[in-house]
């Protein structure tokens, strides 16, 4: 079974006129699709339909193989260059004494300078619920310590046994 070519070459190419481009300049122009397919065959490459919406359409004298090699090299470096977001998440309990508030908020900035969005978290163990607006302050004063670095997408709201908040960096 041949799959289907991604585009059309050589025979394939249904246009009476086509504007060739390629590397040598001397081949450059419009011609008749014949003329095209000859100069293809003459240098021992393929005839590619490049953009069939122009007018006439554009076609290139390329090796087909290595162009859908330089095509797919192409497209991973700019899956590459796509950012990933990145969540680093920090935990937090109701009874955080300033030491080690001090350190999280230290590892906090790390994160924000890095350019990773950060989950900030306090985490209620049993009867500790009742220390719902002690988990609020904490998660409001590390906003505050970090509003230089980062903005906060979403304010402190408690979901099961924690209450979240979210701080994305600044660009």
């Amino acid at each position: 079974m041949k799959r289907e070519d991604a585009h059309l070459i050589n025979e394939k190419i249904r246009f009476p006129q086509v504007r060739v481009v390629g590397d040598n300049p001397d081949d450059n122009g419009v011609f008749p699709i014949e003329k095209a397919r000859a100069m293809a065959k003459d240098a021992e490459m393929d005839l590619v339909l490049i953009a069939d919406k122009a007018d006439p359409p554009v076609v290139k004298i390329v090796d087909y193989k290595k162009f859908l090699y330089d095509q797919k090299k192409k497209q991973k470096e700019i899956a590459q260059k796509a950012q990933k977001t990145v969540v680093k998440e920090i935990r937090f309990g109701p009874n955080t004494d300033d030491h080690d508030y001090d350190f999280k908020r230290k590892h906090a900035e790390g994160f924000l300078k890095e350019g990773a969005k950060l989950k900030a978290y306090v985490f209620f163990k049993g009867r500790s619920i009742v220390f719902k607006d002690k988990g609020e302050i904490l998660l409001l004063r590390l906003a505050q310590d970090l509003e230089d670095l980062g903005k906060v997408e979403s304010m402190p709201k408690l979901e099961g046994k924690r209450m979240i908040m979210m701080i994305a960096p600044k660009k």
